[in-house]
């Protein structure tokens, strides 16, 4: 399946950035954003704060940080739409690091859920290059992540968790929604939050600021829409022809770079290990470049 990223103008720096914080608080539904900000994304106590690693291990690692229902919205999909979220505010993702969507089907309406059932992933965006350099990665400066649901996704109401891991924190969102018009479709591998993470995994200790090297992807595999999980797809760069993505599971191997952080990153594989029906990272254009 044949997506479309776009880009950001121009201006990338390449030195890490010291702190950033950004949320998740908007759906997006077919590439437009649907009502404000948390109309249909649980809110939570922290605010725009990241969420640290010591909540690996907690029911906080769902949702984010004292996440409640409270008068959040469901909102209407079918499968085969393109769902996602975006950041506030019209910033952008300002932390390296790998992207994810999940999924967990309430057993009834998801306004009473908590995101004790199974999860699933639908979705992924690891390394594009160097993992050690912002823009080895294909989540960095994205203002969305967004992709495509399963045409075979059972027909219920789900927690959609969006999560962006930014090497030393996390930030999380769930949205509610509804989808109608799916399949019979088995998704797998089935996971526990907490419990898809350990404080060891190499994901959440690798060292961006260090010698770099190859990053793991933590997590299950990608669920693509069969009986088991998913293959890759094929995916566009804005400009140039479409390249093929790695096996799912497959680290990216990065060496530091130094001059131009543009040239010679793209390892073969300029746009890094996304699964699922990859529908892709929107970008802004012309952004005010920040460090903190």
């Amino acid at each position: 399946m044949v997506q479309m990223l776009k880009l950001v103008a121009a201006g990338l720096s390449s030195a890490p950035i010291v702190s950033a914080h950004y949320i998740f608080n908007i759906l997006m539904h077919n590439g437009q954003p649907v009502g404000g900000e948390y109309d249909y994304v649980r809110k939570n106590s922290n605010s725009y704060n990241p969420a640290f690693m010591d909540i690996v291990n907690s029911n906080d690692l769902r949702c984010n940080v004292g996440t409640s229902a409270g008068g959040t919205k469901t909102y209407d999909v079918k499968a085969g739409d393109q769902i996602g979220l975006k950041v506030f505010n019209n910033e952008n993702i300002e932390h390296p690091g790998p992207g994810f969507f999940y999924m967990s089907k309430a057993p009834g309406d998801v306004a009473s859920y908590d995101g004790s059932g199974d999860w699933f992933k639908v979705w992924e965006s690891g390394a594009t290059g160097a993992p050690n350099t912002n823009e080895g990665w294909g989540t960095w400066q994205a203002t969305a992540m967004e992709f495509t649901l399963p045409a075979s996704l059972p027909d219920g109401e789900y927690l959609l968790r969006a999560e962006h891991i930014g090497i030393h924190e996390n930030h999380i969102e769930c949205a509610q929604i509804r989808v109608t018009g799916g399949g019979n479709g088995s998704p797998s591998p089935l996971v526990k939050i907490p419990g898809v993470y350990s404080t060891t995994d190499q994901a959440l200790t690798y060292n961006f600021w260090g010698g770099g090297g190859s990053y793991e992807m933590p997590g299950p595999a990608v669920w693509g829409g069969g009986g088991g999980s998913g293959s890759p797809n094929q995916v566009t760069p804005a400009q140039g022809a479409p390249v093929q993505t790695p096996t799912q599971g497959t680290p990216i191997q990065g060496t530091p770079v130094q001059g131009n952080p543009n040239q010679g990153n793209d390892r073969g594989n300029p746009w890094g290990n996304q699964g699922g029906n990859f529908q892709g990272l929107a970008n802004k254009a012309g952004y005010n470049y920040f460090q903190g």
